[in-house]
């Protein structure tokens, strides 16, 4: 910590220019009450007189700085050691690179800036901290501009066949990230997802009643949002879509 203590200064050195600035003074408190002048020239000093009176005062005066300065350290240090020991060590830390003079004035300042919550120990307003923003995409063009598949596996599938595609997308439309799961379901669920191994899914006609696009949606989702998803993927996929709002807890459709 930076607890430093008050440098000791030299003595009152007695000089020329303060000597004259002393008669100076004298002379115009003389000028300024002309009838007056020679009653304030007795109740005057001499500058001797004064000189030795200033090397008195100097010495009673530094002593009672240090001793308030030392005052100010010792009650800025109790309220410091007071706090938890997390807390305390952070604050250690900042006061060591903070741009503040090692004053005990500041670090009181400081202790209480943090108290009330105007400063916040682990982002000090000293220190630039680039703003993190979530990557949004409040207006896409495309499922592919809002989403970003993440992940994908095989529902499915046997010897020579090719099953069920499950994907896994996220993104932000500006209310949150959100996670999209997309399932290839059938319309007809006697029918099989089995194709030959050369045909992809998308491409091909499994079984003869068809199939469908199941989507299920986690996160913050409003109704303008869920409509949204839907036209996006709509617009990228022929076979009929549904888009289902889920409950990141239960995993059962919000209600």
């Amino acid at each position: 910590m930076r607890f430093r203590r008050t440098p000791r200064s030299e003595p009152y050195r007695e000089t020329s220019h303060k000597r004259a600035a002393f008669l100076r003074k004298q002379r115009l408190e003389r000028e300024a009450l002309p009838l007056f002048a020679e009653a304030i020239a007795h109740g005057q000093h001499g500058v001797n007189e004064e000189m030795a009176r200033r090397t008195v005062w100097w010495g009673e005066a530094e002593r009672a700085r240090r001793a308030q300065r030392a005052a100010g350290w010792r009650r800025a240090r109790a309220r410091l050691f007071a706090l938890e020991a997390d807390l305390r060590g952070t604050i250690c830390a900042l006061w060591r690179a903070c741009p503040y003079p090692a004053d005990p004035s500041y670090l009181a300042d400081l202790l209480h800036q943090i108290a009330v919550g105007r400063v916040d120990p682990h982002r000090p307003p000293w220190i630039f901290h680039a703003p993190t923003q979530a990557r949004t995409t409040p207006n896409p063009a495309s499922f592919a501009e809002a989403f970003r598949q993440i992940g994908q596996r095989t529902v499915g599938g046997g010897p020579k066949t090719a099953g069920a595609n499950e994907r896994l997308f996220c993104g932000n439309l500006g209310s949150g990230i959100l996670f999209l799961t997309s399932r290839v379901r059938l319309i007809e669920p006697n029918e099989s997802f089995y194709t030959s191994s050369n045909h992809r899914l998308r491409d091909s006609h499994v079984g003869r009643s068809g199939h469908w696009v199941d989507i299920e949606v986690r996160g913050p989702c409003s109704d303008a949002d869920l409509a949204r998803i839907r036209r996006l993927a709509e617009g990228d996929d022929t076979r009929p879509v549904v888009v289902r709002r889920i409950d990141p807890l239960a995993g059962l459709p919000a209600r």
